[in-house]
């Protein structure tokens, strides 16, 4: 399942790069009128789509979540022993 999700994207950000690369040679770059203005910020939105598409394929959000899962487990791992300490002081009163 995860080998298509990245299909999916990589196919998304295909077709955001060819769109991109079709519209950019037709703006016209004639100063603050607001046909250009339309396309900076339409060329603005066009990289943030393709930006996002490399954020997960890249897999950078993955390999946050293994550091994450990796300090979860540390603290329930103090926490626990924390519990056992405590418990082990209860029971000698």
């Amino acid at each position: 399942m995860r080998k298509r999700n990245k299909f999916k994207h990589v196919v998304y950000l295909a077709l955001a790069l060819a769109m991109l690369l079709y519209a950019l040679p037709k703006l016209s770059p004639d100063g603050p009128t607001p046909v250009f203005v339309f396309g900076a910020v339409w060329v603005a939105f066009a990289l943030l789509v393709i930006a996002a598409h490399l954020h997960f394929i890249i897999g950078v959000d993955e390999e946050k979540k293994k550091r994450l899962e990796v300090v979860r487990k540390a603290k329930l791992e103090m926490w626990q022993g924390k519990w056992n300490e405590e418990g082990r002081a209860t029971q000698r009163l």
